[in-house]
C-alpha cells in the first residue's frame, strides 16, 4: 500500500483541546459528550477524547459506535436510530436520541430482547428544523410513551441547532429548552440527567456565560478535533492544526492555463471555468474528487494555486513557488471540517496517527 495520500492525526493536540474543553464546561456545569464521527471513530481518535477528560463518546453511525466498543466508554447514538437497526442500537448504544413513537417501540421490543435498559433523550425542535417534534404537545407526547414504554429509560431532552438551519444557539432558544423539561420532570416527578442543549456551536454561549444553569451537556466534536465552534471560529483555549493532508507529485509540466476548445461538461457534470495566467508549471497529485473536494483544501506553501481536479487527480499551479518541487515530491494542505470528514470517510487516504 503506498504511504500517500495521507492525513496527519495529532492525537496529542485532540487531548489538548479536549483537557481545555472539559475545564471550560466544569465551571459551567456542563459535562460534555465527545464526538467522534468526524474522525470516523477510530479507537485512537476516542481515546484521545477519554484521556482529555471526557467519559462519554457520541457518534452518529452504529458501525462507528462497533468501532469504539473496545475502550468501555459509555456511548450515545446521535443520529436518531432506524427500527431495521433497533437490535444493534441496543447493543452499542447506551443512549440514543430519539422522536418518534414507533422507534421508541422498536427499542423497546430489543431491549427486552438483550434483557438491558435502553436510556433515550428525547428530541425537541427548536427552529433548526432537523430532528425533533417542533410543537410542544408532541414532544410531551413522546415522552409519555417513554416512561410507559418497559426497557425504555427516558434521561434527557435534547435539541439541535446549526447543523442544517443555520440557527444559533442562544439564551433564548436554551432556556425554552429548559423549561420544556422541567415541564416534562413536572408531569413525571422524575430528573431528567441530561438536558442537552447544542454541539460545539454553542460553546461561545456557554463561555460569554449566557447558557441557563439548567443545561447541563453539549455534543462536542469540532471544538475537541479542530479547535473550533459556531461558523468554524477558533475556540479559545485550543488548537486548530490537528489535521494536515499529504500528496505526492506524480506530473510536472509546463501548459496552458486554459483547454483548446472547452466545450464539454466535466466528469461531474459542470461546466468548468479557467482563468488565462499563461503558460504555467503545473503538477498533479494522486488524490481527487472521490477522496476530497480541492476547495476545502489550503495548501500550506501559500504560493501554490489549486486550479482543480477530476476523480483521482489534484491539479495545481506551482509555477510561482520558491521550492523545487520534483516528481516525488510531496504537498501538504490544510483542511476544513468537510475536508477532514472526507479525508476520513475515503478508504483511499491513509491514516497516520500521530
Amino acid at each position: 500500500m503506498s504511504t500517500y495520500p495521507r492525513i496527519n492525526i495529532h492525537l496529542a493536540t485532540i487531548t489538548g483541546n479536549t483537557r481545555a474543553m472539559v475545564s471550560a464546561c466544569q465551571e459551567a456545569g456542563v459535562s460534555p459528550a465527545g464526538v467522534t464521527k468526524l474522525a470516523c471513530a477510530y479507537p485512537q481518535i476516542g481515546q484521545a477524547i477519554l484521556d482529555g477528560g471526557i467519559s462519554l463518546l457520541a457518534d452518529s453511525r452504529i458501525n462507528n459506535l462497533k468501532k469504539l466498543k473496545p475502550l468501555h466508554a459509555k456511548t450515545l447514538l446521535l443520529r436518531l436510530p432506524a427500527i431495521s437497526e433497533a437490535d444493534d442500537v441496543v447493543r452499542y448504544a447506551d443512549i440514543s436520541l430519539n422522536s418518534e413513537s414507533a422507534t421508541l417501540k422498536a427499542l423497546s421490543e430489543a431491549a427486552l430482547r438483550h434483557n438491558t435498559i435502553h436510556q433515550v433523550i428525547a428530541m425537541h425542535d427548536l427552529g433548526d428544523l432537523r430532528e425533533g417534534a417542533y410543537y410542544r404537545e408532541e414532544t410531551l407526547a413522546l415522552c409519555r410513551e417513554a416512561m410507559a414504554l418497559p426497557g425504555i429509560e427516558l434521561v434527557g431532552l435534547g435539541t439541535n441547532l446549526a447543523c442544517y438551519g443555520g440557527v444559533e444557539p442562544t439564551t433564548e432558544n436554551q432556556s425554552r429548552l429548559a423549561s420544556l423539561a422541567q415541564e416534562i420532570e413536572t408531569e413525571h416527578g422524575i430528573t431528567l440527567r441530561y438536558l442537552s442543549g447544542a454541539s460545539s456551536a454553542g460553546l461561545g454561549l456557554m463561555l460569554n456565560n449566557q447558557l441557563p444553569d439548567a443545561i447541563n451537556q453539549l455534543r462536542l466534536g469540532a471544538s475537541l478535533l479542530m479547535g473550533i465552534g459556531l461558523n468554524d471560529e477558533p475556540v479559545p483555549g485550543t488548537r486548530q492544526d490537528t489535521f494536515s493532508l499529504d500528496t505526492e507529485i506524480i506530473e510536472i509540466k509546463c501548459k496552458p492555463s486554459v483547454p483548446e476548445a472547452s466545450t464539454a461538461l466535466d466528469a461531474f457534470g459542470n461546466k468548468p471555468e479557467f482563468v488565462d495566467r499563461g503558460i504555467r508549471r503545473r503538477a498533479i497529485c494522486a488524490i481527487g474528487k472521490q477522496d476530497v473536494d480541492p476547495n476545502q483544501l489550503t495548501p500550506r506553501d501559500s504560493k501554490i494555486i489549486i486550479i482543480g481536479g477530476s476523480s483521482d487527480h489534484l491539479i495545481v499551479d506551482i509555477d510561482d513557488c520558491d521550492t523545487d518541487y520534483r516528481i516525488g515530491s510531496t504537498l501538504t494542505f490544510d483542511l476544513s471540517y468537510s475536508g477532514v470528514l472526507q479525508c476520513m470517510t475515503s478508504e483511499y487516504v491513509n491514516k497516520h496517527f500521530i
